[in-house]
């Protein structure tokens, strides 16, 4: 059995992880962890490039504190001001001891309501709460499950980007090793 190390005690990421590996690998059993680590970045990251550092931060942290696993995914979300609009998505980095993947969530823009909150300085997800009359929707459903009534939630967002940061681990033959830095931690 495969030890997957989670960096977050956030159970919509740690459903999200474990429903992406199930997915990718159905006939491997898995046994999955948590750990709250730091992300290296700010609390609310506002580009592409601090939250896709965030999510590899927070991967590479879980493998220096929990090395025996097999596995470590980091899942950082963040937001991108684009002047007039603000889009939002999410990061996936899985790493292992001979193999990087990443993957990007889909991106939505956010209501006016909640750009202002967030712009003024609250996390999206505080934002969220206070605009949608909710308590913790970020451990929840999300602004994505907010938004469209839960036709997609934030699982579900988050579990598409696992796969696809899954995909050289499933095709090894196309994705040749890579030098990770873990063996030496």
């Amino acid at each position: 059995m495969k030890t997957v190390v989670v960096a977050s005690n956030n159970p919509v990421k740690i459903q999200a992880a474990h429903n992406g590996f199930q997915r990718m690998f159905p006939a491997e059993e898995f046994r999955f962890e948590t750990v709250s680590v730091p992300s290296g970045v700010s609390r609310q990251p506002s580009s592409d490039s601090e939250t896709l550092q965030g999510a590899a931060n927070r991967a590479r942290n879980a493998a220096r504190l929990q090395p025996q696993a097999d596995y470590w995914i980091g899942i950082e979300g963040g937001n991108q001001d684009l002047g007039d609009d603000m889009v939002t998505f999410a990061w996936v980095v899985v790493i292992s001891d001979w193999q990087v993947g990443k993957s990007r969530s889909g991106t939505f823009f956010l209501p006016q309501a909640v750009v202002e909150l967030v712009r003024s300085g609250k996390e999206l997800g505080e934002a969220d709460d206070i605009v949608f009359e909710r308590s913790n929707s970020k451990q929840a459903n999300g602004a994505i499950g907010l938004l469209t009534g839960d036709v997609i939630d934030r699982v579900q967002l988050y579990e598409h980007a696992v796969v696809l940061a899954l995909v050289p681990f499933k095709n090894p033959h196309l994705y040749p090793a890579v030098e990770t830095g873990l063996e030496g931690d």
